[in-house]
C-alpha cells in the first residue's frame, strides 16, 4: 500500500448482472468517500469470467491477474454463465484461481435482517439475526477443483485438504474479527463448525481452535457440528455471532443464511489474505434477468463497505471507517424508513432504484 490516502481498486464486473451491480456500488463508494472525505479512490476495469472465455479461449488474462495483486483491493462482480464451461464440464471459475493465487483464505459472510424486510423465519427474534459466517477459501474440499479423478465410468474421487497454516490465520482472523465485533457491542462469541466426530482432518482441525483460543481468553467460545449448524441456522439463527468453517461447509451455510434474510441480493462477502482482499456479492450472475434492470445490487454495495473498512484497517485512515459505516447506515435507514424494498424481496424496486434510494438515504445521514 503506497499510500494511506490514496487507493487503486481493481475492478472485475464479470458477468451477467456483475455488469450492473457493479456500477451501482462505486456510485455509491463514491458518494460515501465524498461525504467522509480523507482519501481517494481510483477504479480500473479489468476483463475477466465467463464472456471473456467465449470470446478469447482465456478466463482471465494474465495481465488481469497481475493488476489485481498490484492493486490495493479488488472489487467483483459475479462470475459464471450456466451454458459456457470447459471441457470437462465445470464452470468459468477464475475468482478461484484468484483466491488461491493472492491467498484470500478467509471469506468474510455478513448475515443481517433488516428492518421492514419479508420475515423468512416466523420466530419474532429472527429479526435480530446479525451473525458472521467466515468461509475459509483456499483449501478444504475445494483445494481438489482441478485435481478430482474419474477413474473410468466407475469411480470419482476428490480430496479434502487442511492444513496448519492456513487453520492458524484463519482462526487468528476469525478471533479479532469476534472481538473487533464486541469492542462494536455484539456478542463477541465464536463458533467453530466442523465435522470432528467423524473424521479425522477436522478433529485436527478443531485441536488447532483450541490451541489459538489460548491466544484470545477475552473471546468466548463455541462449537457445533456442520449438521447441527445447519438445524440451529432454521431453528435459532440469532444465537450465533462469528462462525468459522471449511470451505465447503462455508460454501453451503453461508447461502442458507442469506436465505435467512432475504434472499442472496442481501449477502455480500470480503475475501481476505494476509496483503490482499477481493470483495464481491456472494450471489452469481444470474443471466436470467441480466440487463433488465431487476438485480439487487445491495450484496455488492454492502461489499464495497466491507472493502473501505479492510482499508481503514490496512492504512490506519478512519476516513474509510467512517465511509463503510455511511454505507451501512444507509442501507439500514432506508429499510427502517420503509423507503427500499427490491424486486427480490417482493418489491418493486429494480438496480437503479435501490441505488438511489440509498444514495438518497446516504445524503440525509449526519
Amino acid at each position: 500500500m503506497s499510500s494511506n490516502t490514496h487507493f487503486t481498486i481493481a475492478v472485475l464486473p464479470g458477468d451477467g448482472i456483475g455488469q450492473e451491480v457493479i456500477p451501482a456500488a462505486i456510485r455509491v463508494a463514491e458518494a460515501a468517500r465524498a461525504k467522509a472525505g480523507g482519501f481517494e479512490l481510483t477504479y480500473e476495469t479489468l476483463p475477466a469470467g465467463a464472456g471473456h472465455y467465449r470470446d478469447t479461449g482465456v478466463d482471465m488474462p494474465e495481465e488481469t491477474l497481475e493488476k489485481a495483486r498490484a492493486a490495493d483491493a479488488i472489487l467483483l462482480g459475479a462470475i459464471g454463465l450456466p451454458d459456457i464451461r470447459k471441457d470437462d464440464g465445470t464452470e468459468i471459475s477464475p475468482h478461484l484461481r484468484i483466491r488461491e493465487e493472492l491467498g484470500l483464505y478467509a471469506g468474510v459472510r455478513p448475515v443481517k435482517a433488516y428492518p421492514n424486510t419479508p420475515a423468512r423465519l416466523a420466530d419474532p427474534r429472527a429479526a435480530s439475526i446479525d451473525m458472521v459466517i467466515i468461509r475459509e477459501s483456499t483449501e478444504g474440499l475445494f483445494y481438489t477443483q482441478g485435481r478430482g479423478e474419474v477413474i473410468g465410468d466407475t469411480e470419482a474421487r476428490e480430496t479434502l485438504r487442511l492444513t496448519r497454516d492456513t487453520c492458524e490465520k484463519l482462526f487468528d482472523f476469525s478471533f479479532r474479527l469476534a472481538r473487533k465485533r464486541k469492542a462494536r457491542g455484539k456478542p463477541g462469541k465464536l463458533t467453530c463448525v466442523d465435522k470432528a466426530n467423524v473424521f479425522r482432518a477436522f478433529a485436527f482441525y478443531r485441536g488447532i481452535f483450541d490451541e489459538r483460543a489460548r491466544d484470545f481468553p477475552d473471546v468466548e467460545t463455541g462449537y457445533n457440528y456442520v449438521d447441527a449448524q445447519a438445524l440451529d441456522l432454521v431453528r435459532k439463527p440469532w444465537e450465533f455471532d462469528v462462525l468459522v468453517m471449511e470451505n465447503m461447509f462455508g460454501d453451503i451455510l453461508s447461502d442458507l443464511a442469506g436465505g435467512l434474510v432475504g434472499g442472496m441480493g442481501m449477502a455480500s462477502c470480503g475475501e481476505i489474505g494476509d496483503e490482499h482482499g477481493l470483495f464481491q456479492p456472494a450471489h452469481g450472475s444470474a443471466p436470467d434477468i441480466a440487463g433488465e434492470d431487476k438485480a439487487n445490487p445491495l450484496a455488492t454495495i454492502l461489499s464495497a463497505a466491507i472493502m473501505l473498512d479492510w482499508l481503514a484497517d490496512r492504512s490506519g485512515n478512519d476516513s474509510l471507517t467512517r465511509a463503510a459505516a455511511l454505507i451501512d447506515d444507509a442501507v439500514d435507514a432506508a429499510f427502517a424508513a420503509g423507503e427500499l424494498l427490491p424486486v427480490e424481496l417482493g418489491g418493486d424496486h429494480g438496480t437503479t432504484q435501490t441505488t438511489d434510494i440509498v444514495l438518497k438515504a446516504l445524503e440525509r445521514l449526519d
